[in-house]
């Protein structure tokens, strides 16, 4: 049987996987996020957001390996950006911000979440990785509900600013992909992961009884 570590902070992933009757241990990475994008951007000038979210993915995955060192369990890293009108949204981390998008860039428009993968399995030294994409569109929130959503707090702590999870969810219309993707985690490419590194989705999910 295998198990998992999830290195994340996010409780809507860790919700996730336990609702698909995975139960990870979460080690949480300590990436500098804004100096693993400066990097990679210098690197590849031309990144596009998916690109983006998978670097940021592996970086955190990586940390938490070292961390990890001589432990078989697998390790799953994500990172999740927002992509609108061409421009790259992570967490907003201020009311302003976070007014800003909702105001200017989110309401009555559409945006493409990106969400990067990335799975070792200690025990063999593979690895797996892939993004994944689902475009989000916003409803024509009006300015009360938008106040009314940053004074829960929420939206200042998650990608691009809003959850499908939590209390977003009202000012999401539709998707078009796996819902789990806008999540945070999608968890059909999981399985496919997983599969790729000769782990049963199965011997993963029953591997705490």
């Amino acid at each position: 049987m295998a198990s998992l570590v999830l290195a994340s902070a996010s409780p809507a992933r860790l919700l996730l996987l336990r609702a698909s009757g995975i139960e990870p241990d979460v080690v949480v990475s300590d990436v500098d996020e804004e100096a693993v994008e400066s990097a990679a951007r210098i690197e590849d000038p031309h990144l596009g957001p998916d690109g983006l979210a998978q670097v940021l993915a592996e970086a955190k995955g990586a940390a938490v390996r070292e961390r990890l060192a001589g432990d078989e369990r697998l390790v799953l890293a994500c990172d999740s950006v927002l992509e609108v009108g061409g421009r790259v949204h992570g967490k907003p981390g201020t009311v302003d911000v976070a007014r800003r998008r909702w105001r200017e860039e989110l309401r009555g428009r559409s945006g493409v979440l990106h969400t990067g993968h990335w799975l070792l399995d200690p025990r063999t030294g593979r690895s797996a990785a892939a993004p994944a994409s689902a475009t989000v569109h916003f409803g024509d929130v009006d300015d009360a509900e938008i106040e009314g959503y940053l004074a829960t707090d929420e939206p200042l702590h998650v990608a691009g600013g809003f959850t499908l999870d939590g209390l977003g969810a009202p000012f999401v219309e539709s998707i078009q992909g796996h819902p789990s993707t806008v999540i945070g985690l999608c968890l059909p490419l999981l399985r496919r992961l997983l599969a790729d590194l000769g782990v049963g989705w199965w011997d993963l999910a029953q591997s705490r009884g």
